[in-house]
């Protein structure tokens, strides 16, 4: 199995539809594919249950089930094989494994969970990877929320504050960073690809992906980028309009 963390130059630069093309692609290449969200802020109740936009779209673009790999939360939180009835095979995965961590108000998370008295801890986050794990995916996208140095806990002269950035070096999690084509996305992505690189950690590629559709001088930044990310391009995303297939082939040969 391949994992790889979905960073993002910032936020609102199309982590989640990234991931979901990934996914989608991998599916079209014969892997089985997984996306996992563990922290959403900005839920809406469907049906009993606190719904995330973006955790929703990737719901969709998971791999169903597969026969061989099914199993089920028993009320313990213990996973259980359900592979004797079949019951889940052929099944979209649940919404509470791909975000297990859904927060109410759309802001930042930390204060978000403060908010609603949830701790974002390091357990939570990786029991919910292990859970997903259990399904053996050839291939899983743990996305981020917000930017690379997203606050979990803040804390004062005697507690250190903890970033997700923490979780993914403690996981030692190789990186996919997703650069938002605007203007500023130089220095975004610079800074954030030198974070990454500072913490010990590897930048398996780059996304670049255009969400205005309108940025001046767009090929001279995407060929400075080029120039100054000693990283591989891994695919173009364009403003409003499908990747081609075979441009998210060739990104899914390069990380599986």
């Amino acid at each position: 199995m391949k994992q790889y963390f979905i960073a993002g130059t910032d936020t609102e630069v199309g982590k989640t539809y990234v991931t979901c093309q990934l996914l989608q692609a991998a599916q079209k290449s014969s892997l089985s594919a997984i996306g996992y969200k563990p922290i959403a802020a900005g839920c809406e109740q469907i049906n009993g249950e606190w719904v995330n936009e973006d955790a929703l779209n990737i719901q969709k673009a998971c791999s169903k089930i597969r026969a061989n790999k099914a199993i089920k939360i028993t009320d313990n939180n213990e996973l259980k094989s359900a592979n004797e009835n079949n019951e889940e095979s052929g099944q979209t995965l649940p919404l509470h494994q791909i975000n297990p961590i859904a927060l109410k108000p759309a802001i930042a998370p930390h204060i978000a969970a403060l908010e609603e008295g949830v701790a974002l801890t390091f357990d939570e986050i990786a029991k919910g990877l292990d859970a997903l794990h259990a399904y053996q995916p050839d291939l899983l996208l743990m996305e981020g929320a917000g930017g690379w140095r997203l606050p979990l806990t803040v804390g004062d002269e005697y507690t250190p504050t903890y970033y997700l950035s923490d979780v993914v070096k403690t996981l030692k999690m190789d990186v996919i960073l997703v650069v938002g084509m605007r203007l500023g996305c130089l220095n975004h992505a610079l800074l954030t690809a030198e974070a990454i690189r500072a913490d010990g950690l590897t930048i398996k590629g780059w996304v670049a992906n255009d969400i205005t559709g309108n940025m001046t001088r767009y090929q001279e930044n995407l060929h400075s980028l080029k120039a100054m990310l000693p990283e591989s391009l891994l695919a173009e995303i364009p403003y409003q309009v499908a990747p081609s297939d075979e441009a998210l082939f060739a990104a899914i040969k390069q990380i599986s």
